[in-house]
This record gives structure tokens, sequence and C-alpha cells, in this order.
């Protein structure tokens, strides 16, 4: 029925002239996906002078790279990349559609789902390969992220996901790997743009990125009060780190939102991840399952956090923090 369907591709995240992170994660993937139902990679990839990046994308795992070069696609829109990818995809049936989930990823995908007249689904965390069936299975937090739900797309094609950043791991790039890169023609006028791109204004949040942060040191409702959840960025600069906080503190108005990690915040990847306070509910692990370690802080010993860290301390996260705190300033003045 599907036969025609062939092939699991990734569309580039690209901002600003540079392929950004997730796309590499987003390779990985679909090379696991690929092998697995015996198919091969393809990452489209479109912007102004991009043609330059598809070395690094065939390093990291893709079969084939097809570049969609033009002034009209520099910037983001919702229009003209809408049409010019469903428009290659009527000629070249994939099987398997991979996107990231960020801004520009959660306002394409639906757009080409309407268009494709298929199925999307959103903010994956975990995907695997039903090899029998030949399916994607696609695993996300629902219900408030209270249930990971997991589902199939038996009865459409393309299947298609789109997969949160910092959930995998890219794959270590090869540039001895052997791939084609096609400089695809394509039809795109200005008309067919409702939008006009006028400004970008860059607001600035302060501190670092949590989500491109080695270390995040991290509060919950188990630092008391907003005085105690500030004395964390005191751990996090002697760490060279950034702050995080779960869903309830940005509520309170403790810290902003860019500093909530979580399923309706940012999904990080530290290689150091100290949580204080946090019992690990599975709206905030979500956030976190890349992290490469995972120290956690709560005076409950049941706490679910305890089940997903590498090492645990049952204690007051006031006075572990105070402790942490003195022994780094220690080790730091007799090095």
């Amino acid at each position: 029925m599907f036969e025609e369907y062939k092939g699991v591709y990734v569309i580039a995240d690209c901002f600003e002239g540079q392929v950004r992170k997730v796309t590499y994660e987003l390779i990985g993937q679909a090379r696991l996906i690929a092998d697995q139902l015996g198919e091969k990679v393809h990452t489209l990839v479109l912007g102004d002078k991009i043609a330059d990046k598809a070395k690094d994308i065939v390093a990291y795992g893709s079969d084939f790279v097809h570049v969609f070069e033009s002034p009209l696609l520099a910037r983001y829109n919702t229009d003209g990349y809408t049409k010019v990818i469903t428009d290659y995809f009527t000629e070249h049936k994939p099987n398997v559609i991979l996107i990231g989930a960020t801004n520009n990823g959660r306002d394409l995908a639906p757009r080409m789902s309407g268009r494709m007249h298929n199925g999307v689904v959103a903010d994956c965390t975990i995907l695997t390969v039903d090899k029998e069936a030949g399916l994607v299975e696609w695993t996300r937090p629902a219900l408030g992220g209270n249930i990971l739900a997991e589902i199939v797309c038996p009865e459409h094609r393309p299947q298609m996901g789109s997969v949160r950043p910092n959930v995998f791991k890219e794959m270590e790039p090869d540039y001895k790997r052997f791939g084609e890169i096609e400089l695809v023609k394509f039809d795109l006028k200005e008309s067919d743009i409702r939008t006009k791109f006028v400004d970008m204004i860059k607001v600035a949040v302060g501190g670092i990125d949590i989500a491109e942060s080695d270390v995040v040191v991290a509060g919950g409702r188990g630092m008391g009060n907003q005085t105690n959840f500030e004395c964390l960025q005191e751990l996090a600069d002697l760490l060279g780190g950034a702050v995080g906080a779960t869903r309830p503190l940005i509520e309170k108005g403790w810290t902003d939102l860019p500093h909530q990690i979580g399923q309706t915040g940012k999904t990080i990847a530290p290689k150091l991840y100290i949580a204080f306070g946090i019992s690990g509910a599975i709206q905030h692990t979500a956030g976190i399952t890349g992290s490469e370690m995972i120290i956690a802080v709560n005076n409950d010993p049941e706490a679910p956090i305890f089940k997903v860290c590498d090492y645990g301390i049952v204690g007051d996260a006031m006075e572990v923090l105070d402790e942490m705190i003195k022994q780094i300033k220690v080790s730091k003045n007799n090095a």
C-alpha cells in the first residue's frame, strides 16, 4: 500500500546561515531508524548560500543532502518553507519525516501536515521502530506530562513527528563518509510569501542559556522561598553554569520563563545537572533526560527524582547548598 514511500527525511533547522545542533541530533536518530527499516537518510536544507553546510550534514550521518537556495529562504518564513518542502514531497514521497521541535519547527510541522493531509506527532522524546510493521513508534508526554503516550501511524504516509532538542545525542562526525549533495531547482516567487521580514529585535535575558550550558543548577518548591532560590546563582557561578527552575517557580515569579526546564520549558543536556528541592515529576524529568550526570538533593527519600539521578543526597536543600559552596571555595583556594 505504501511501497512508493521511501527514506527517512530530516528537515534541517537553520538560523542566520548556521545549521542548529538539533539537526545533527535528528540525523543521528534518522540513521538508527533508517538502518532498521533498510532505508536511506535524506536531509533537506533551506536557506541562502547554505550549500557549504552540506558536507557537515553528510559527516553526521546523512546519505543525501538536498539543498534549496534562494534569498527568499534566507530567513524562516511559514509560506515559503511550507511550499518548497511540500512541493518537493509531492514528487519524492518520504516514509518518515523528522523535524526539530524548535520555534520554527513547531510552526512548520502542522503546516506541512495540513498541506500533505497526514498527521504529525509533536514534541517526541523517544523514537523506536517496529521492524515487522515498518512503523516508527513515537513517544511523547501527554495529559500535562502525567503519562507517556506511544503513537503509531499505520494508515497514513509520511510518518511525521517533531522531536525536542537536546533529547538525543548527535553522532560523532565522520568526514570520510560518502554522501550525495543535490542543489534542487524549485519554484518560489515573492508573491508566494504573505509576510515580510522587517527587523529582528534580540532580547537579552542575561546569564547563560540553560539549553547551551555544560552545568545547570536548578531549584524547585523545596527551596522554600525566593531568597533561598536566588542562592543557587552563587553555586552556578562557581561551577561556570546556569540556573534553572521548575514550572511552579516560574509561576510564582521567582525567575523568568527562559530558565524553565521541563515539558513546557526547555530540554537540556548538560554535562552536570544538580537539582535542589525538585521532586522529579515527569513534567520536569522529560526535560533533563539528556544530562550526562544528575545529582539530586531532596529531603524526601521517596522523591521520584532519586529514580533518575546518578547520585542522590537526602537532606535539606539549603544545608547541602551551603556546604557545596563552602567546599568548592576551599578547593579553589587550595588549587
